[in-house]
């Protein structure tokens, strides 16, 4: 008996050690499992602060867009059209007097879209022009602008005998015959996607400057007062020394520092300022289409909206050609079935006569031609890292 009751003091032991050990792991799981549920927990309650934040400084942006858009509107039809921001509107919040509500901070910054080459209505010549800018040889330079035309144009006829053969590739698709609707659409055109992206299929230089210099907007001529300097060698073929004289005129620097920023009423305004180098006429002289950046600040908070607006009369629209036609078969030896008559259906004089006074055109001053917020606002890509 004296012995047996060792090993029962043992065995006891031993339970209660391994009863321990089971608590000891059991605690352990739950602890992983509650601070994963926390951590979820935490990052869902921040998405939902984020939405309400976006919520709530979302009126204030769209507030303080509608106060922009007036004071542009007020200065269009004092001004006979929007010029440059050297009339005026630079700070249109200021000039309105527009105070955001809860101590907020809206900064409006402004991008003069049609102070870019229109795609549209970019002949190849103007093209080339613009990529030999860029350090493209001449042939070089037509080989890209016509690659870009028979993207865009159907039934283009190449300057060369060996034409793009995208049917036949890995990947075969069809050309949309169409301008394009965005920049990514360059990695799938001959030549740009040797010339305009690196070996790991990023964007290079010679893509953002295309961004930087080329709008896909629809508009006949681009705005002298916003012209970049690659725009006025291409479409005005402005030497250096006269896109210098244009630039401190313009940005009230050099011999017009003093006069402070200006712009022209009218291109030949310009031209008599660089006498008869270039041609000034290859330019408008107002506003086409207007990016509109507004950010508002509300503590570390920030809802951001961006809006492409055109004035009315002339301004500029979006690409409206619909992509490559739709072919339709029929089967050999099939007759083709005849079209359907059109029924045009009898007017209802009581449908017309309850439409409601408030149906008709709002005549709202500018179209809003893209619009993104937050998100949804592409970055334009970094440059690589420089090699190690």
């Amino acid at each position: 008996m004296a012995r047996l009751l060792p090993r029962l003091h043992r065995a006891r032991r031993a339970t209660r050690g391994s009863v321990i050990l089971i608590v000891m792991i059991t605690l352990l799981f739950a602890s992983f499992a509650l601070l994963a549920f926390i951590e979820r927990a935490a990052n869902d309650l921040l998405v939902d602060q984020r939405e309400a934040e976006a919520r709530r400084l979302r009126v204030e942006a769209y507030s303080a867009l509608e106060v922009t858009l007036a004071v542009l509107e007020d200065f269009r039809l004092a001004s006979d059209g929007l010029h440059s921001p050297a009339e005026g509107w630079a700070d249109p919040l200021a000039f309105a007097g527009y105070t955001p509500a809860n101590d907020r901070k809206v900064d409006v910054a402004f991008e003069d879209e049609s102070g870019k080459i229109s795609l549209p209505h970019a002949t190849p010549l103007v093209m080339s022009r613009l990529f030999q800018q860029w350090g493209f040889t001449q042939n070089e330079s037509d080989d890209l602008a016509d690659a870009l035309q028979g993207w865009m144009k159907r039934d283009h006829l190449y300057r060369t005998a060996i034409s793009p053969d995208y049917e036949s590739g890995s990947l075969p698709y069809e050309v949309p015959g169409r301008p394009l609707r965005t920049y990514t659409e360059l990695a799938a055109i001959a030549l740009f996607r040797e010339k305009f992206y690196d070996a790991d299929g990023r964007p290079n230089d010679h893509w953002r400057r295309f961004v930087d210099n080329v709008s896909l907007l629809n508009f006949p001529r681009s705005n002298l007062n916003g012209a970049k300097p690659d725009a006025l060698a291409a479409l005005g073929q402005f030497q250096e020394s006269s896109q210098r004289h244009l630039a401190d005129y313009l940005g009230g620097t050099g011999t017009y520092q003093s006069s402070g920023p200006g712009f022209f009423r009218n291109v030949a305004e310009a031209q008599r300022l660089t006498g008869p180098e270039g041609n000034a006429g290859a330019f408008g002289s107002t506003v086409a289409a207007l990016r509109i950046n507004l950010t508002v600040h509300d503590g570390r908070s920030q809802f951001r909206l961006s809006a492409v607006v055109s004035p009315p009369g002339g301004g500029a629209t979006t690409v409206q050609a619909t992509a490559t036609s739709t072919r339709t078969k029929t089967p050999a030896g099939a007759k083709a079935a005849p079209p359907k008559p059109t029924v045009t259906p009898a007017p209802n004089p009581a449908a017309s006569a309850q439409k409601s006074p408030a149906s008709t055109d709002l005549k709202y001053p500018f179209t809003l031609l893209e619009i993104r917020e937050n998100d949804e606002i592409p970055p334009v890509p970094a440059p690589p890292p420089p090699p190690n």
